[in-house]
């Protein structure tokens, strides 16, 4: 099983990628998050985007060499429940596969025991 990891963390040395690595990170809803067309402010669909290629993002930067980073290739999620501005919500992600440079999540995004998204991200190692 691999090894959980908040993002933005350094809670043990990293050294290499490992499938199975876990990543997660709480992010509170805000009304800059949501679609300016809505009449209640709740997490758009682009945000909610953003939050979990954040969170890939920020989860495997560590464990990179120095001059690398990841760019995303490909995202694969639903929305399937509103989350209101003020509330929070988990994103989770969990590297399902290693294809040389190019890393594939299992991503999840939940508010308390509702499910938000889930899906597959890809992202693809530079530098």
């Amino acid at each position: 099983m691999g090894r959980k990891i908040l993002a933005g963390t350094s809670l043990a040395p990293m050294t290499e990628l490992q499938t199975g690595d876990e990543f997660s990170d709480v992010v509170q809803v805000t009304d800059e998050m949501s679609p300016p067309h809505l009449p209640n402010k709740v997490l758009s669909t682009p945000d909610m985007v953003r939050l979990i290629e954040g969170t890939c993002l920020f989860g495997v930067q560590d464990q990179l060499t120095e001059g690398q980073t990841t760019v995303g290739i490909h995202i694969c999620v639903s929305h399937s429940a509103a989350v209101a501005s003020g509330e929070e919500v988990l994103v989770h992600a969990e590297l399902a596969e290693i294809d040389r440079k190019r890393l594939v999540f299992n991503v999840r995004v939940t508010h308390g025991d509702v499910l938000v998204s889930e899906g597959t991200h890809q992202r693809f190692v530079v530098g």
